[in-house]
């Protein structure tokens, strides 16, 4: 079976009509027969050409996909490539719990959003009803929205250093103030709702603009996501 080096893996890399290998824990792949391989890129972000080791192992699906293709040959030993960027205790710990390389903003990127969509959703339920246990819950959600948010900032801006190397990418550039002004908001929203607690009963002044801007919640929160899943998620273009 053929011996790779990675600079001889680095020219499969599906450009000018070249096969698609991959490398997976010393093995090398076939995978030009896959629609997700088609260009030479995976989710517009994963390289053939490339030991995808460390990157599998961090992926939303199993290592068993490769399976599907032909092994073609292994991956010649080389010396570990460090990331001087990653200290070396996180480089150590990212090697025992590989998944915490990718996984820790979409684990926790979807409490803001549902937190942002609940707040206006029971705001919009009192309105409509009165039931003052709505407007409470509300309350409630507004301020677990506040506290995620925080921690969604935290590991977005990890995961675009650490994956990204903090690229000016388009969608990072529209999420990163979007969100700061959606937290800034909700942070407003709060003390605002916990200084005047009847600010709902009149839809009009100060209690109209409180509508109003529990609204943006959602259409900010929307747009944020579908950015952060354009990332993740690729729109591939036929």
């Amino acid at each position: 079976m053929k011996e790779f080096s990675m600079e001889e893996l680095a020219n499969y890399n599906g450009e000018n009509g070249k096969p698609v290998y991959i490398s997976h824990n010393g093995k090398v792949y076939d995978v030009s027969g896959s629609k997700m391989w088609k260009t030479g890129t995976h989710m517009k972000r994963h390289r053939s050409g490339q030991d995808l080791t460390t990157d599998i192992q961090a992926a939303p699906h199993a290592p068993d996909v490769l399976e599907r293709f032909s092994q073609i040959g292994v991956l010649k030993k080389e010396g570990e490539t460090v990331d001087p960027r990653i200290p070396a205790a996180l480089a150590a710990f990212l090697k025992t719990f590989p998944f915490l390389r990718r996984h820790p903003h979409p684990m926790t990127v979807h409490f803001p959003i549902v937190f942002m969509f609940s707040t206006t959703v029971f705001t919009l339920l009192y309105l409509a009803t009165g039931d003052k246990s709505f407007d409470t819950t509300a309350l409630h959600c507004l301020g677990a929205g506040v506290f995620f948010n925080g921690v969604a900032i935290l590991t977005g801006l990890y995961t675009w250093w650490l994956n990204y190397m903090a690229k000016p990418l388009k969608p990072v550039k529209i999420k990163i103030p979007l969100t700061i002004t959606m937290l800034l908001t909700s942070i407003i929203l709060l003390v605002w709702r916990l200084e005047v607690p009847n600010i709902l009963d009149a839809l009009s002044g100060a209690g109209l603009l409180y509508i109003l801007l529990v609204l943006s919640l959602s259409a900010m929160v929307t747009v944020i996501g579908w950015n952060g899943a354009s990332m993740t998620f690729p729109v591939e273009k036929e």
